[in-house]
């Protein structure tokens, strides 16, 4: 009977963890901004625009900062906001790259 207890008690541990170790990623991949741009831009086919961002209207930067809303001012070459494929080699200043 002690082995069977015991067994049923480590096998109802080990899928616990298990659970709280899948919600943890799933959590910590929600609140990452980051994540959430790399998703975005995969999911409508977007581009990385530099050097168009007004102030605090980034998406994300490269090495600059942390992430969106961050620029600290306008047309930052680090900073740049998400566009469709082929609009940003229209806008004046825009680059496809981080200068």
């Amino acid at each position: 009977m002690n082995r069977r207890m015991l067994a049923m008690s480590t096998l109802a541990t080990a899928v616990g963890l298990v659970v709280a170790a899948q919600s943890g990623v799933a959590s910590a991949q929600q609140n990452d901004p980051r994540a959430k741009t790399m998703e975005m831009m995969q999911k409508n086919k977007l581009v990385k625009c530099y050097g168009v961002a007004a102030k605090g209207k980034n998406d994300c930067a490269e090495g600059a900062h942390s992430c969106a809303g961050q620029a600290t001012q306008d047309h930052d070459k680090a900073s740049f906001v998400l566009l469709p494929a082929g609009a940003c080699d229209k806008i004046v200043g825009g680059s496809l790259k981080s200068s």
